[in-house]
């Protein structure tokens, strides 16, 4: 297991660590990048040439310690580059999602005071310009694709003509770069991640270099990652899921980092790259799982029958494994399961692939179970952006699916008597940045109230049941966690998006977004004519199907947990509509306002059905 070299206090002393130390001790790439359909690696004396002309670049136009420079760009080499010259002179960076509005980017700008922002392409310097003269503090703005400049754009410059400004700056300042990371301290600001939030503005959350850092510390401990691992990266830099232990225990562990195109295009990386370790979201295998099921019902009988076979063998195996039970018997049957099902399913991540870690939301039990049968290990863990990320998590030798694992090293946590989680350690944010009143709502001596139900199992196993502000009151005076009952049903094959409604109401119901393409699939297979979405969710088999399946899946739900009634809807939920934060997670206030009128609709006629 890798271990954090003991002169990396600061993120500006990792990036030291890296050109200086372990660029003399391997000749990996630290990355790679498809560039023209073929992925390219960058070395680390590279990696050293980019950060360090960008950074006197950046010296160049005014940038100091303390100073905020904002990067809205996708995943890419320059966003790595970007963050570790900013870092490097002792300034503070600002990321933005992508998938921001003009008006999130307008307020985030102003609030932060950003000196200048760092855009990827034509598309997020159009969104900029739209609110660029309400941004009062921005003196600059950096391109990084130099075919989307625009010469007439006054206080724009591409990427490039920044390292050629620093090549030129460091001729005349040839010890700035070296002097200011020797100023980094371990308390100062590294960065202001602004959190979307389900309700209200984006929150400023302010972590220091040691905030970050101490929980790369604790993954190297708990993780068994090293100098031969490499890593597929599509989760957004942008969030500190990706940029924790992604990208800065990634290279603390000597490691390299691949950067897949898109989410589209995982499936076609992870083959070309074939990762020993992923971090990613459990949509990803939700998605990968969809894809098995939907390929394995279209094959014979005599396929599927060995498919579940397989699985089963698999379950079996994997249970008797962990006991250290397995008899010959179940070794055998697990080798031919392995070589019918299993090896070809294992091919499809690559082949090298040693365990994926996930986050973000909560993983389902089953697809757990699902995977590791078939010999693909997902750990879980759990953090918020306030503890940089990770509070808990599961271990590769100690994990149990439906929890989150155990607390990380140097990490306390401990139930609430309302069963709020609370957690304390060196991971817990400063603050949210100019904003005292929510900052003393959320730490009280030292602990994080993290807005999350949960609980300790028998064997110290961390389960979330729910986020706090989510929990219905029923009208009859019950209280409902919602998240448990969406996930339920969201392992249907037709159910694509579900969102469960019922605050202070008698009875259940819900909005559901459908998987169009299991529709079409099942409306081809029954003759149900359709000419578009809106005419799958409008027609009475359709919704039939919902409904039995609904009805099969609530059978073991408590009577007030099961759903009444439900309304299928033609379109997703999507953050450019607002229904959803770029980080995935529902605003379950907004979307109940914003479909109001169907809402009551349902309740209307459930209404008149119990009268």
């Amino acid at each position: 297991m890798a271990e954090l070299h003991n002169s990396i206090t600061t993120i500006p002393r990792l990036y030291k660590y890296l050109t200086e130390v372990l660029s003399n001790q391997t000749t990996k790439p630290l990355m790679k990048y498809k560039v023209e359909g073929k992925y390219v690696p960058i070395s680390y004396d590279e990696f050293k040439e980019q950060t360090d002309d960008f950074a006197y670049g950046l010296a160049s136009l005014g940038v100091k310690a303390e100073d905020k420079v904002a990067i809205i760009s996708e995943n890419r080499p320059e966003w790595v580059f970007s963050d570790m010259a900013i870092l490097s002179l002792g300034a503070i960076d600002v990321p933005l999602y992508p998938s921001l509005t003009a008006e999130s980017v307008e307020f985030i700008m102003n609030n932060s005071e950003s000196k200048g922002i760092i855009v990827s392409n034509k598309f997020q310097l159009n969104k900029f310009i739209k609110i660029k003269d309400r941004c009062k503090s921005i003196e600059f703005i950096i391109i990084l694709n130099e075919k989307d400049f625009s010469p007439e754009l006054k206080n724009l410059f591409t990427f490039k003509q920044i390292q050629d400004l620093g090549k030129k700056h460091r001729k005349e300042n040839p010890d700035l770069l070296k002097d200011s990371i020797e100023k980094v301290k371990p308390e100062d600001i590294c960065t202001i991640i602004y959190t979307s939030g389900t309700t209200g503005e984006p929150k400023g959350v302010v972590l220091t270099h040691n905030n970050i850092l101490s929980n790369v510390r604790a993954a190297l401990q708990v993780f068994p990652i090293g100098k031969d691992d490499i890593f597929l990266s599509f989760l957004p830099l942008c969030h500190i899921f990706e940029r924790m232990a992604g990208y800065y225990t990634a290279f603390s562990s000597g490691g390299t980092i691949c950067y897949a195109e898109s989410i589209e295009t995982v499936a076609q990386n992870l083959i070309e790259i074939r990762p020993t370790i992923m971090t990613t979201v459990p949509r990803l295998f939700e998605r990968i799982h969809s894809k098995i099921i939907k390929n394995v019902e279209s094959q014979p009988e005599k396929k599927q029958k060995i498919f579940n076979w397989a699985i089963e063998v698999g379950k079996q195996y994997a249970k008797a494994k962990k006991q250290k039970k397995v008899s010959f018997a179940l070794a055998a049957k697990h080798k031919i399961a392995d070589k019918l099902v299993f090896g070809k399913l294992r091919d499809r991540t690559g082949g090298k692939l040693r365990f994926f870690i996930s986050g973000g939301a909560a993983l389902s039990k089953d697809l757990g179970e699902f995977f590791e049968a078939v010999g693909i290990l997902i750990i879980e863990g759990y953090g918020l952006t306030e503890s940089s990320p990770v509070i808990a998590a599961n271990r590769v030798d100690d994990y149990k699916f439906g929890t989150v694992g155990k607390p990380f090293p140097g990490v306390e946590v401990k139930i609430a008597p309302d069963g709020e989680i609370l957690a304390k350690g060196p991971n817990i944010m400063q603050g949210y940045y100019k904003n005292p009143k929510e900052t003393e709502a959320t730490i009280k001596d030292g602990w994080l109230y993290t807005g999350d139900i949960g609980e300790f199992d028998s064997e110290g196993f961390l389960k979330i049941t729910d986020r706090k502000k989510h929990l219905f009151k029923t009208s009859a005076g019950k209280y409902i966690a919602p998240t448990p009952i969406e996930n339920l049903f969201l392992a249907s094959k037709y159910i694509d998006q579900f969102v469960l409604i019922g605050d202070r109401r008698m009875f259940l119901t819900a909005l559901i977004v459908p998987d169009f393409e299991a529709l079409k699939e099942y409306a081809d297979s029954n003759n149900i004519k359709y000419t578009n979405e809106i005419d799958l969710t409008k027609d009475e088999k359709i919704y039939k199907l919902l409904e039995s399946e609904l009805n099969q899946m609530q059978r073991n739900l408590a009577n007030y947990e099961r759903v009444r009634k439900f309304a299928l809807l033609d379109r997703p939920f999507s953050i450019e509509t607002g229904e959803i934060t770029p980080s995935m997670k529902i605003r379950r206030k907004y979307i109940e306002e914003r479909y109001g009128e169907l809402i009551e609709k349902m309740y209307e006629s459930l209404e008149k059905k119990n009268d």
